[in-house]
């Protein structure tokens, strides 16, 4: 029999580490080809790796938790052949025997093929300083449709075990985010209690047993609830959602993590992963770009009617309609009304690079940290697609599985802060964008009111704020306060959609 060694493949991004978050097989299972056998956690994604060949499971050389550097050794499987056989090579290994293209071999570049997921990435990677280092930026390239996640795909052996591509435009256009199954991520083994992969890693962080844990989700599934009223000793939370934004998921509003209840009057909670890649992040956007912010008070109660009246439509029952689907046509709108806005600042080269092309990004509250994927190409999307889009990335980002490239490119931000019921805030800018707007709570509030005859009267209406952070460098106040005046005309009277659009 021979023993066969899986190794941590490289992820591409500069990444030179992961988590083990959850493993899906214990010693003893068997495996086949493109089993997926681990979730692994980088800096910026939750990843779930197949193996490249059959057999049993001899070892796991890596508990959950642990940090793991690429190229170590994760697991080990007998393929039950004699010892003689060929070796099958490992994603981490190269050579140039080894097929180019594959997962493990060569790119026309010399560079070895990376994760399933990611595709061939052509350029060396440039690794991050240990300590102390800033982040590099994504670069990631423009992409001419909006991206599905990669899948994958059974294949004969090892040697075709490559990435599956991704939809083409007619296929996302078509696909909705109902057509989504919250499948529970069970190990292969029984008896252990059903979460899902963000959920298992927030209890196994509080320390909590998720076999002692009552499930209240679908088929006795575990959400995030379930573990914090765990640790209170209260009965689960009631959702709290305002309906329009990127909330964590679950079945429940993103809450904080609960410490303290087991007596201890401190609890250290590791940085890494997701939320030290924000913290790094956010550092060099808030000392980089001098940012500006500006507020603006508006009555929205026409697109409330608006919203309501589309909740009623046929054409839009299979996609979520909520306000924050009107904010994202109109800051499409008002982008195409002020192109300055749309662009970022080159600092080696000098140069301000106007993009016609708007990767419209949404801030989403998930277990793993503040994630803000983005919507490729949002500007040239009807509203009914781009309720679509949103609907569905935010529904993998509450999965905790959004991947690199949904989260590169972006050139606007909406941070949706009313869903937890903030009226407003300064949001820092991400960074590779110069604007970033954030949607307060819609309240009902007297306002005054004037009629046809310009008689004024107070009445109660819908009423929200909008802020934007502006990178004041490529932005002057005349620009940044024009562009906020159009999305707030837009959201008072979405009529103006037509006109402008």
């Amino acid at each position: 029999m021979s023993v066969k060694q899986f190794k941590l493949p490289d992820p591409g991004e500069g990444l030179t580490e992961a988590e083990i978050v959850t493993w899906r097989v214990r010693v003893g299972d068997t495996v086949k080809v493109n089993d997926i056998i681990v979730e692994i956690e980088t800096a910026k994604s939750l990843v779930e790796l197949p193996v490249p060949f059959a057999g049993t499971v001899t070892e796991l050389l890596a508990s959950e938790g642990d940090t793991v550097e690429v190229g170590s050794v994760i697991i080990s499987v007998e393929d039950g052949q004699g010892a003689d056989a060929p070796p099958v090579p490992s994603p981490s290994d190269g050579g140039a025997d080894i097929e180019e293209g594959k997962i493990g071999g060569l790119t026309s570049t010399g560079r070895t093929a990376v994760l399933v997921g990611y595709g061939v990435k052509q350029t060396e990677a440039k690794r991050r300083p240990r300590k102390g280092g800033s982040p590099a930026e994504p670069g990631m390239p423009r992409a001419s449709a909006p991206t599905a996640p990669a899948r994958h795909l059974p294949v004969k052996n090892p040697d075709e075990f490559v990435p599956s591509p991704a939809l083409a435009v007619d296929d996302y256009t078509a696909r909705s985010p109902r057509a989504r199954v919250d499948a529970p991520s069970t190990p292969s083994g029984a008896g252990r209690a059903l979460a899902k992969p963000p959920v298992r890693k927030y209890a196994k962080d509080l320390g909590i047993d998720l076999d002692e844990v009552a499930g209240s989700g679908d088929n006795g599934i575990i959400t995030r609830a379930d573990v914090d009223a765990h640790v209170t000793g209260q009965g689960p939370k009631p959702v709290a959602s305002q309906g329009d934004s990127g909330d964590s998921g679950d079945g429940t509003a993103y809450v904080a993590p609960v410490f303290g209840a087991t007596g201890e009057r401190e609890t250290r909670v590791p940085v890494k992963g997701v939320r030290r890649m924000t913290a790094q992040a956010m550092v060099q956007s808030a000392f980089t770009a001098p940012h500006v912010t500006e507020w603006i008070t508006i009555d929205v109660t026409r697109t409330m009617e608006l919203v309501a009246r589309l909740k009623q439509d046929r054409e839009f029952q299979d996609v979520k309609v909520t306000p924050l689907l009107v904010l994202a046509r109109a800051l499409c709108i008002a982008i195409a009304r002020n192109p300055g806005m749309n662009a970022t600042w080159d600092e080696p080269a000098q140069e301000i690079v106007v993009k016609r092309y708007v990767n419209l990004g949404i801030a989403a509250a998930t277990p793993r940290g503040l994630l803000v994927p983005n919507i490729k190409d949002a500007d040239r999307m009807d509203l009914h697609q781009l309720a679509e889009a949103i609907g569905a990335l935010t529904a993998t980002a509450r999965e905790g599985r959004t991947q690199p490239a949904d989260m590169g490119g972006g050139t606007m931000t909406i941070t949706n802060v009313g869903v937890f019921g903030v009226d407003s805030g300064t949001p820092i800018i991400n960074p590779g964008e110069s604007a970033i707007v954030c949607f307060g709570a819609i309240r009902k509030q007297p306002w005054v009111v004037t009629d046809t005859d310009g008689n004024d009267e107070i009445a109660v209406r819908h009423v929200t704020q909008l802020a934007i952070s502006f990178d004041h460098r490529l932005i002057d106040g005349e620009l940044g306060s024009r562009f906020l005046s159009d999305v707030a005309a837009i959201l008072e009277d979405p009529s103006r959609g037509l006109v402008w659009g």
